[in-house]
């Protein structure tokens, strides 16, 4: 068995990116990729001869892939109403849930269907079909013939299309996918929500996610670099050596002699490791090796720039593969190229003292996201993902666990590329199900394929860390549980033996009791920070990890009163208090995680149920109709920063200074009664002001109410209309930052602000502007819900808008939306034109405002 020792004795490898890379332009142009986004056909229900070339397919809607066909709704309660009994939230009995998977229409069969060109296409070439995901039980037909099938809409899979192409004629491509009713436990999207690539190779070419790069030994002064290439050749060719015996390839002769020559293929790869720069690093030439299917090469790089969440510097391993058909041949010509992304980095799992990356100890502060995108569904984006990454960066966090499926290939390139580190998730369900239709049906088939191409496929990322094989499945209650944890976890270990495998476990009693939680590399527990000690004492790994922590639920700008600790908290309203005191009956608040996160050296550190709010799973409202989105979010649907963002900035950005004050202080009708006021800094101690006058100092101390270690609290205020002013203090006692917050009159105007504005013209980037309606001294009007209007013009479009309230029930693709407590989010998507575009936001009796951005072509290269 891979033991956790064995593991630590590998930990130091450091490995790029398997992504697929844009087509080079070598100059025989070996290997072109075209990304299939435009010119695609939809429509919804199953059309039963549209995998026929001959099918007319013009009623049809024109779509763009990335694509997710159900967010645009309507929203209603009746969609996928599942009667079940959620055992996490400890029910006794079944009840009907209304909002478990968003209220959107995600039910249903979907046909893709497009026209497919390849350029130049004939003897001696090869074309292969990658789909970055598919939603789901995905059916790919070439000209009316089914090439593939992939049931898990979370993966990624390629086909391989040649035999299927008719050179020279219209060919056509077909895609038939099916989502069933109670298929999730939260919104899955619907459609080509990922991207679809093309790749043309010649025959003799490095195959989808043929590289493993590997750095064995990394210190500051060189990194050991190993390459492992694998090599596809026509079937029946001779691959050989130089003056070597050659075999055959399908052959059953091992060997043949010098009279097959005449079919023999000599192969050659040169190899060269770039930094940043495109400077050579290093490089190695070297033949191959006669019937062996992979080349090794092995690579020193001296004084390496080793890769960190501070620090993402990204190498690149620049493999040319040359073929020559004689060997008599003089020259090789150029077969194939390929690129690998990859990072230097060692990392280590150590007992008794958690995790160190490059020798440093840390621990990881992360956060779960789920995969959709709020208003854009499940339809990936990039300027959507970079947005996302930029503020959990900006909040301190570190790391991101794709909860609980696997990732889009853009999402690990660009934590890759800004310095988030990963815990790559596979599965939510094992053999027993959680949902009738989920993954428990495809399990025994599907559960190794699965797994391949998740290793396969990001293997080579340096921002991976972990895999985790599962999150809270009911097997590990279930008789054979554990052979099915071994089974997955060997599957991970023989395909990388370098990282670690974890997963989510949440029934800690039969986890450790019948030796589950034994097995796994690290043992990953939810929800259970008071029984980490226990753990630690019980398991043979010496450390552990919260791979799941909090669960603490929160709706940006609402305050309720009395204020207090509270479990699974309902109001008439479907909302939750921004005193970030309320958690579910199964969880916490962020203090008592962080409590241990500080005192426990053999905590690895946490990950936080959740970065972002995301569609479906509205617990505690689960079974109240409207809520179509979850409350567990740092950051609401919209990307706003709820009053949790700036508790766990404090925690987690010791690099800048926080300080943040709540609630709001606009309360008619309470005047006199006790408003709690909240400070959220990173500094030792506070004073607080009520329209100037001193309610006390207060200073963070260790004590048995953890919350007095995070927070700086005043409880006993009273409100009267004016101003809240909290000044901060350092260790010296010298005030050094302050933060106010007046009474706000009526709503007058609308203030913008982009997060971005150069734009790029490629029809497909983003800029997100925040709407705020504000008084006529700026003040931002808390509890103003005016409608706005949006309207763009110019290089651009209206996209999206979200206001953050789960309860709401407006379409995001309608350019207009009610304001949640005085703000929402519009996105804008350029077109392939350059030139200004302008975003305008109206609304009845207030002051309009006008954002311009700049949208331009990415310079030539």
């Amino acid at each position: 068995m891979f033991s956790t020792s064995s593991y630590r004795a590998l930990l130091g490898l450091t490995l790029g990116a398997g992504l697929l890379f844009t087509a080079q332009a070598t100059q025989a142009q070996v290997r072109r990729e075209y990304l299939l986004t435009t010119d695609w056909r939809f429509t919804k229900g199953d059309q039963p001869d549209a995998a026929n070339p001959k099918f007319n397919d013009a009623r049809w809607q024109r779509v763009q892939v990335p694509h997710d066909w159900a967010i645009y709704g309507p929203f209603d309660g009746n969609n996928d109403l599942q009667t079940v009994q959620i055992e996490q939230n400890q029910e006794k009995q079944a009840t009907q849930k209304s909002g478990r998977t968003g209220g959107l229409p995600f039910i249903g069969t979907g046909w893709y269907r497009r026209k497919l060109e390849v350029p130049g296409f004939g003897a001696g070439q090869r074309a292969v079909l990658v789909f970055d995901g598919a939603m789901s039980d995905a059916h790919v037909f070439m000209n009316g013939k089914e090439v593939a099938t992939w049931a898990y809409g979370y993966n990624s899979f390629s086909v391989d299309i040649t035999e299927a192409i008719q050179p020279g004629k219209d060919n056509i491509l077909a895609v038939r996918l099916q989502n069933l009713p109670e298929q999730s436990r939260w919104y899955p999207g619907a459609g080509l929500y990922r991207n679809v690539h093309l790749i043309v190779t010649p025959e003799v070419h490095i195959p989808v996610w043929g590289t493993y790069l590997t750095t064995p030994d990394v210190t500051a002064d060189y990194a050991r670099v190993k390459l492992t290439t694998e090599i596809a050749v026509p079937d029946g060719r001779v691959v050989g050596r130089e003056g070597a015996k050659i075999s055959v390839r399908g052959s059953r002769d091992e060997h043949i002699g010098r009279g097959a020559l005449r079919n023999a293929l000599f192969l050659r790869l040169d190899t060269e490791l770039q930094d940043a720069s495109g400077r050579v690093v290093a490089s190695s030439s070297t033949p191959l090796e006669s019937g062996l299917p992979t080349c090794e090469q092995a690579f020193t790089v001296v004084q390496p720039r080793l890769w960190s969440p501070e620090t993402p510097t990204l190498y690149t391993a620049v493999s040319r593969l040359y073929v020559k058909e004689a060997e008599a041949d003089t020259t090789y010509r150029l077969a194939d190229e390929y690129r690998t992304p990859f990072g230097i980095r060692s990392f280590k799992f150590e007992a008794g003292k958690g995790f160190s990356l490059n020798g440093q100890p840390r621990k990881f502060k992360g956060v779960c996201n789920h995969h959709d995108l709020g208003p854009l569904g499940t339809a990936i984006n990039v300027a959507a993902l970079r947005r996302q990454i930029t503020l959990l960066k900006d909040m301190g966090c570190d790391a991101i666990r794709t909860s609980h499926n696997m990732p889009a290939p853009e999402l690990v390139q660009l934590c890759d590329e800004m310095g988030i580190m990963l815990m790559l998730e596979s599965f939510d369900e094992w053999k027993t199900p959680k949902v009738k239709n989920g993954y428990n049906r495809l399990f025994d088939e599907w559960a190794e394929k699965d797994l391949v191409n998740l290793v396969r496929h990001y293997r080579n990322n340096p921002s991976v860390i972990m895999w985790s094989i599962g999150n809270e499945v009911p097997d590990q209650s279930m008789p054979g549980g554990g052979k099915l944890l071994k089974r997955l976890q060997d599957v991970v270990h023989r395909e990388d033996p370098t990282r670690p495998v974890t997963m989510g476990m949440d029934r800690i009693d039969d986890a450790i009791k019948n030796n589950f939680a034994a097995v796994l590399d690290i043992a990953g527990f939810n929800y259970k920070p008071h029984r980490y000690p226990e753990a630690q004492a019980k398991l043979p790994q010496g450390v552990l990890l919260g791979s799941e922590t909090a669960s603490t639920v929160s709706s940006r700008g609402v305050y309720k009163f009395p204020v207090e600790k509270a479990k699974q908290k309902k109001y008439p309203d479907n909302q939750s208090s921004s005193y970030d005191l309320e958690a579910c009956v199964w969880s916490q608040t962020p203090d008592e995680e962080f409590v241990q996160q500080d005192d426990l050296p053999y905590v690895a550190g946490e990950f936080v149920w959740t970065g972002f709010d995301y569609l479906g799973e509205p617990t505690p409202y689960d079974e109240v109709w409207p809520s179509h989105s979850s409350y567990f979010g740092i950051l609401d649907l919209a990307g706003l920063p709820k009053d949790r963002f700036y508790l766990y900035r404090a925690k987690w950005n010791t690099a800048a200074p926080t300080l943040h004050l709540l609630p709001h202080w606009t309360w008619p009708g309470r005047e006199g009664q006790t408003t709690p006021v909240y400070a959220y800094t990173n500094y030792p101690s506070a004073e607080l002001f009520v329209n100037g006058v001193s309610q006390g100092r207060q200073t963070k101390a260790t004590s048995a109410q953890p919350q007095t270690r995070y927070r700086l609290m005043w409880n006993d205020v009273k409100y009267q209309p004016g101003s809240i002013k909290v000044v901060a203090y350092d260790a010296a006692g010298k005030a050094v930052a302050e933060e106010e917050v007046r009474t706000a009159g009526q709503p007058h105007h609308i203030r913008l602000a982009a997060d971005r504005i150069s734009l790029t013209a490629d029809g497909q980037d983003l800029a997100y502007v925040t709407a705020r309606v504000e008084d006529a001294q700026g003040n931002l009007c808390p509890d103003a819900t005016n409608e706005l209007q949006m309207e763009v013009k110019g290089a651009g479009r209206f996209r999206a808008v979200a206001n953050g309230d789960a309860t709401s029930l407006e379409l995001f693709h309608q350019p207009h939306m009610h304001a949640f407590h005085g703000q929402l989010v519009a996105t804008v998507q350029t077109t392939d034109k350059d030139g200004p575009l302008t975003l305008k936001v109206s609304g009845k009796g207030l002051k309009p405002a006008t954002v311009q951005l700049q949208s331009a072509a990415v310079a030539a290269k």
